[in-house]
């Protein structure tokens, strides 16, 4: 929070403070603003009476404006569409909330690159029009020549013209303005000059304040100024021109900037003869709707994003897709927990009202979390391109949330099972080193997914003899065997099945002579040295479950081929670490940062030697390898540990059994390398890769050549899915954390899994962005391999299991065993589970807690009337988003509509009596939601869009692609 702090009293709060005096002061003047986090620390704890009136007037007026309205100007390559709905649906809340107002524009200026879930995003929380600036270099200078900057984007191959948006792509110049002038060595137009750190100067001197106007020098400046809107008019179909007057940190001395435009501005209009231009203040909003009132005819941009994104030609900005992959974790892990935490307390609030947790003291925990999770998708935030401090405040906020919603989880479950407190309950999201205390304790686990699920949990204990029960006291398959981490610990790994949104409670006991764990076998295998392999005496060690036989070659103790063995197809598959050696030093060539990167050469092996133990179970087989420098190196940067299970009979292992588990351990590396896991196999795939965007659908990646930084610029974000192919078959790569992944190779995909760098670029310097990451870091990867059929139809839900894994909470089990209330039975399965077909995802299921009236008449007037202030937050609105997994045509039987009814689907939760069809960040009715329709060749008649169709008597049939958001109402509230 420091960090914000810092930024609040340096510059933030005195933007706010000045722009809405300055405002008062001109009815010709206007402003736009973003970012909600910063607005409501201002508001919240800067803003007087009086300024909070003069905000309402101001956008009651339309010269304050709301652009975005998000808590942040999320990032587009490494955030899942989840969280990006969660940090806009918080400002939205806010705003909606505060003002009655709902932001109908974008301006993502700042993202590095642009996605294609974007602007479906925005289509669906009901946006005109979208702005975006970061695209690569050379594309952009070829749809500035051809007047292409501005087209209507159909992001969704499967929504297409139902969620298109009319997009803005900034010229060269992008969003600040240009600062040199002809006619002084001096800046010109940034008056206020540059924000000073960490205290405002005390004589209201800023560094690098521009020249004043003056009346020598008011013509110099308007022939400046003019000379430019004139060459960026050239690049636009029509006669408007975008003139952004800013740039990042400015406006904190609003009032020398409004009175030297004010001069400016009057004195262009007064010689507008003589200029062939006007001028005048303007929104983002004023600017699309004159665009829109010229009433063109626009091009359309299918499905195809702007990633990778290069600023010149050794500056591909593809390194932040792997920055500080241990934030990236966290921040993963802690949206995950968020997701979790979120049904778990709205199923608690339905069916115990008279609980004995107070209701408003929860949400303030799970607030906690939600704020955390919706600042750091901050395009500076999870991309890993802040500074040490700036991460640590992500990482504080973050652990902080954390907390908070695993201790609400704990307490709900005491007090569902009316447990006397008896010893501390401490909780642990899949979190090994849990510290377990050395006595009999249960476990409780919890399935956030709306599907049932079989899985293996894993929790550290301190014997091997072992033995777990369900809640009926039955045996549970268990297996238990030396940790890879730790010499003091075992691992026991716990088969759970358990349906949708329940959770299950298992004890665990140290051995009492019958039913006990199985116990993994380890064997060591000699430590092989790579270089001397004989190749003439193959030795092949099988590892078998159900649905894969996987072999590893014993003369290089590395992975030789996979069999899938209902098609009983062979792949050969290897895999190898690599790095990368990059250079820091500027007078060298171009380097590699936070942003960057700028590989100097091919990768190079980073081992000669490997160790290789396989503990061989009945449940599961672990195959370690350990990646060694050379034959006498006694410690190893890089281990893999592979994980293949065996479900028992009764039990549905069908997604258990087709996933190839991988966690890897990296760390820490020598300075100015990237870390690489290469797979190559003889599939033919021309070298075509397909990475996900966002978590919501799939870009197609050929290789292309470029004349420079080419292995560079084949780098692309893989936020949960990544899969090459050929005619047949597909090797699919899920991930629960984002990366950067590339295919180099014909039948190769790489992924980058950790970067440690220090350069002496000045600005990196200046801003403490050299990225010396010493860190060890532990992702998780899962690999299918399979037909395009089958590997279709478990790829999206292996990544959501992946992604939700299983919340696993640890108490002490007394001696006084309380006997367990009627309803904790297992085969009421704790409460009713809430279950959707496999093509559809449970998105939300949540108490958002807004006081907001949905109908918006009335909202208005409640805001009106200042009756906005008061009252606690509302516990009987649910928010429930559905989402559509598959693309249209993408399977036979999965990409079909499917018909909900929303009643029974939230049976278990109480009597449904209302249910009302909303906008994606929940403040439109959609029969109320009329977009602009921008006219296109394909739909020449221009008007309003309306989208969806409504549910009658609470079924809803949700097509393909679709996300569909409800406010939901229950009976006795």
């Amino acid at each position: 929070f420091f960090f914000l702090q810092e930024s609040m009293h340096a510059y933030a709060a005195n933007v706010y403070t000045t722009v809405v005096e300055e405002l008062m002061k001109g009815k010709q003047r206007k402003f736009i603003a973003v970012e909600q986090e910063f607005f409501r620390l201002w508001w919240d704890a800067v803003a007087t009476d009086t300024q909070k009136q003069q905000v309402h007037q101001l956008l009651q007026e339309g010269r304050l404006e709301f652009v975005i309205g998000g808590q942040v100007m999320h990032d587009e390559a490494v955030t899942l569409i989840d969280d990006q709905i969660l940090q806009l649906t918080e400002g939205h809340g806010f705003l909606y909330e505060t003002f009655g107002i709902r932001p109908q524009f974008s301006w993502h200026i700042d993202p590095f690159g642009a996605s294609a879930t974007t602007p479906t995003l925005f289509s669906l929380a009901g946006f005109n029009a979208h702005l975006i600036s970061r695209i690569d270099y050379d594309l952009k200078a070829d749809m500035q020549k051809n007047k292409k900057l501005q087209f209507v984007w159909q992001g969704s191959p499967s929504l297409s013209e139902r969620q298109e948006i009319f997009t803005h792509v900034m010229d060269q110049y992008s969003y600040c303005t240009p600062s040199q002038i002809p006619f002084s060595n001096r800046s010109g137009f940034y008056w206020n000059g540059i924000a000073a750190f960490p205290d405002p100067p005390k004589d209201g001197v800023y560094p690098n304040m521009s020249l004043p106007v003056t009346d020598t020098n008011i013509h110099l400046y308007a022939k400046t100024m003019v000379a430019n809107i004139k060459e960026r008019a050239a690049w636009f179909r029509t006669s408007d021109v975008l003139w952004p007057w800013g740039c990042d940190k400015q406006f904190f001395n609003a009032s020398v900037q409004y009175s030297n435009m004010d001069l400016l501005l009057d004195y262009i209009n007064k010689h507008s003869d003589e200029f062939g231009v006007t001028v005048q203040y303007a929104t983002v909003g004023d600017y699309f709707q004159a665009i829109y009132s010229r009433n063109l005819t626009w091009e359309i941009r299918d499905s195809q994003d702007f990633l990778a994104y290069s600023t010149e030609p050794f500056q591909a900005w593809t390194g932040f897709y792997t920055s500080r992959s241990t934030l990236k974790g966290i921040a993963r892990r802690a949206s995950s927990l968020l997701y979790a935490g979120e049904s778990f307390f709205t199923q608690y609030v339905r069916k115990h009202p008279a609980s004995s947790i107070c209701k408003c003291g929860a949400l303030k925990q799970l607030q906690s979390l939600r704020w955390a999770v919706s600042e750091v998708q901050h395009h500076d935030g999870i991309t890993g391109t802040e500074s040490p401090k700036v991460k640590d405040m992500y990482m504080n906020n973050l652990m902080y949330g954390i907390f908070n919603v695993k201790k609400l989880m704990a307490s709900i479950i005491f007090d569902m099972n009316n447990v006397k407190k008896n010893g501390e309950v401490y909780s642990s999201v899949y979190n090994k080193d849990s510290g377990i205390p050395d006595v009999d304790q249960y476990v409780v686990v919890y399935n956030p997914l709306a599907w049932n699920i079989t899985t293996f949990v894993t929790v550290s204990v301190s014997h091997l003899a072992m033995s777990v029960y369900d809640e009926l006291g039955l045996p549970v398959p268990a297996q238990v065997q030396s940790s890879a981490e730790s010499h003091s610990t075992y691992d026991l790994y716990i088969l759970v099945a358990i349906s949708g949104l329940s959770y299950r409670k298992y004890s665990i006991k140290a051995l009492n002579g019958k039913q006990s764990a199985f116990i993994g076998r380890s064997v060591k295998y000699k430590q092989k040295d790579i270089t001397r392999a004989d190749q003439e005496s193959q030795q092949l060690l099988p590892v078998v479950n159900n649905c894969y036989q996987v072999l590893f070659d014993q003369n290089t103790n590395l992975m030789h081929s996979i069999t899938e063995r209902e098609t009983n197809q062979t792949v050969q598959v290897t895999q190898e670490f690599l790095e990368y050696h990059v250079n820091g030093d500027v007078m060298k060539g171009p380097i590699s940062d936070n942003y960057l990167f700028a590989p100097n050469a091919s990768a190079v092996p980073v081992s000669k030697a490997v160790g290789l133990e396989v503990v061989f179970g009945n449940l599961m087989t672990e195959i370690r390898q350990y990646f060694y420098s050379n034959v006498t190196a006694q410690d190893y940067i890089y281990a893999v540990y592979t994980r293949m299970y065996t479900v028992p009979e009764g039990y549905d292992g069908k997604l258990l059994c087709h996933r190839i588990e991988q966690e890897y351990s990296i760390g820490p590396l020598e300075l100015n390398r990237e870390a690489v896991l290469r797979t190559s196999t003889n599939l033919n795939t021309r070298q075509v890769l397909y990475t996900d965007s966002n978590g919501y659908q799939i870009q197609k990646r050929p290789f292309k050549a470029y004349m420079n930084n080419t292995v560079a610029r084949n780098y692309y974000p893989m936020v949960q899915t990544a899969y090459i192919e050929d005619d047949t078959t597909r090797l699919m790569l899920l991930a629960e954390r984002a990366h950067g992944v590339s295919s180099q190779g014909n039948g190769q995909v790489e992924v980058m899994l950790h970067r440690r760098l220090w350069n002496n670029l000045q600005w990196d310097l200046n801003y403490n962005l050299t990225l010396n990451d010493s860190s060890v870091v532990r992702p998780v990867i899962w690999l299918i391999l399979g037909t395009k059929d089958v590997t279709n139809v478990l790829y999206r839900t292996s990544g959501l299991a992946l992604e939700h894994r299983p919340v696993v909470m640890f108490g002490a089990l007394s001696e006084d065993k309380p006997k367990l209330p009627r309803q904790l039975q297992p085969n009421s399965v704790h409460g009713s589970p809430v279950t959707v077909p496999p093509n559809l995802h449970l998105q939300t299921l949540s108490i958002p807690g807004w006081r907001y009236s949905s109908n918006h008449a009335e909202q208005l007037h409640n805001v009106h009337m200042g009756k906005q202030k008061q009252g606690d937050a509302d516990f009987t609105r649910v928010l429930l988003r559905i989402r559509h997994l598959y693309e249209v045509g993408e399977d036979p039987v999965l990409s079909q509509p499917v018909m909900v009814n929303l009643k029974s689907l939230l049976n278990g939760l109480g009597s449904v009596i209302l249910v009302e069809e909303r906008s994606l960040t929940g403040t439109w009715d959609v029969n109320a939601l009329k977009r602009w329709k921008w006219k296109t060749a394909q739909y020449p008649s221009k008007g309003f869009s309306n989208s969806t169709e409504t549910s009658e008597n609470f079924i809803v049939t949700v097509h393909p692609k679709e996300i569909r958001t409800f406010f939901v109402y229950f009976q006795g509230q």
